[in-house]
């Protein structure tokens, strides 16, 4: 087949080169169909693929290729040109191996059939009526893998929504008619959806090594919405005031959620993620060590469809540590301009980041510019445009946080014995705050299996 031009370097190059040598029965080489079969077994796993396996890993590459096509067409659609001739050139290659039946693999002497190896049928014994063993019947392997039902319904690696639009695609471009078609769907795909990594996932982690500092796609983010957070009304209103502004492309700010441990400040930015993932927010979490990698991070992401916010959880310094100035530049103050899609969300236990101590406002401290001294640890938090706090709640507060989870995990306990038990969980377990409660309730439902469901 003619050599893909665009579209090199797939995540799963080698499984792509070897489905193709076998379906179009290329002389010269003899890949391993059942581990082949293997393969796209593993993969429909990982991701959740389901239907015919073939044309879902054909999507998914498709879906996960980040080149100079399908990111411009991320941004503006079909851009035409020499591009765009290019890319159909491959997406021929594309239709022509969509157009291949993978069942036919199971007439190959050897290759699909689980007859042919003498795994055809099993024997349950001299149940029939002439005394033979009763044949329950043939498997073909790549019938199977043509109309693959999974174990269940999910991903370990993408949401729901992610996999379900890969296999939508997949469908597509299974019937799509011609290579202009096909080509559309693609194109339409990248328009609505994103490619690559960050059109395929929410959250971002950095990985540092010698050369360069990559962004990573984390897993599994765990599923906090508003309204798993009991009360701070005011505080989540604040935030997502500023988050909505930051998608619509009006001004914002950074933001710093500072306050009590435990109070639902990290949290809270989990529920951002969650809820605006869908109109193009994603996050990139950053720690205080790897703040030197930031400028090289803000380029990656600075031309891409995407509002990204870097998120610095427990965000602080000791005296000693510096990277405050460094983070200071980033945010604001350096020649190179921070850009519109990114903003800054940040978590802390400080309100002023930087440990202060007494002798810093001392007439007699060392520093004979004591007012300077101060002034340069304030002036990181004034970095931040909107800082949100978040108080420890008071006794009335943690009661009703506690009843409001009880009542959504059906926990089966009288009022007056439940507040009880939780007085005396949070004068042994850290104090008021909605995470003793959330340890509570869980103690509760773990321990003592209160729960009516039970």
């Amino acid at each position: 087949m003619k050599p893909l031009v665009l579209y090199r370097n797939l995540k799963y190059q080698k499984l792509f080169d070897d489905m193709e040598r076998l379906l179009v029965g290329e002389a010269d080489v003899n890949p391993d169909a059942y581990e082949c079969a293997n393969q796209l077994i593993e993969l429909a796993a990982d991701y959740g693929f389901e239907g015919n396996l073939w044309h879902c890993f054909l999507a998914f590459c498709l879906a996960n290729h980040e080149n100079a096509f399908s990111t411009a067409c991320e941004i503006r659609g079909d851009v035409g040109g020499t591009l765009s001739h290019l890319a159909r050139q491959d997406f021929a290659v594309f239709k022509e191996l969509f157009d291949r039946d993978i069942t036919k693999l199971d007439e190959m002497p050897g290759i699909g059939s689980l007859a042919a190896s003498g795994a055809s049928a099993l024997s349950v014994g001299d149940d029939s009526p002439d005394g033979e063993p009763v044949q329950i019947g043939t498997s073909c392997l790549w019938h199977d893998l043509a109309d693959f039902t999974p174990v269940g319904d999910g991903s370990r690696i993408f949401n729901r929504r992610v996999r379900d639009r890969i296999i939508e695609l997949s469908v597509a471009l299974g019937k799509a008619a011609d290579v202009e078609s096909f080509a559309s769907a693609v194109t339409q795909f990248y328009h609505e959806f994103g490619v690559g990594k960050y059109g395929l996932n929410k959250a971002f982690r950095i990985e540092e090594n010698s050369h360069d500092a990559r962004v990573i796609p984390v897993v599994n983010v765990e599923h906090v919405y508003f309204d798993d957070l009991v009360g701070y009304q005011l505080q989540k209103q604040k935030l997502i005031e500023n988050t909505e502004a930051f998608l619509a492309g009006r001004a914002a700010n950074n933001v710093l959620l500072f306050g009590d441990a435990g109070t639902g400040k990290s949290s809270c930015i989990k529920a951002v993620l969650n809820e605006y993932y869908d109109r193009g927010l994603r996050i990139i979490e950053v720690y205080k060590h790897q703040f030197h990698a930031l400028s090289s991070v803000l380029e990656q992401v600075q031309d891409r469809n995407y509002k990204f916010i870097i998120y610095m959880d427990d965000l602080s310094f000791e005296e000693s540590e510096l990277e405050y100035k460094y983070l200071k530049a980033i945010i604001e103050g350096g020649l190179g301009r921070k850009p519109n899609n990114v903003l800054i969300y940040a978590t802390s236990n400080r309100r002023h980041l930087i440990r202060e101590k007494f002798s810093d406002k001392r007439e007699l401290d060392d520093d004979l510019h004591v007012n300077d001294t101060v002034q340069e640890k304030l002036s990181l938090v004034a970095r931040f445009g909107v800082t949100i706090y978040f108080g420890s709640p008071d006794k009335k507060q943690f009661q009703n946080i506690v009843k409001v989870l009880a009542q959504r995990y059906h926990v089966a306990m009288p009022e007056d014995e439940l507040l009880a038990e939780a007085n005396k969980w949070e004068l042994q377990h850290g104090g008021l705050s909605g995470r003793t409660a959330a340890q509570f309730i869980a103690y509760l439902l773990g321990t003592r299996n209160l729960s009516e469901e039970s």
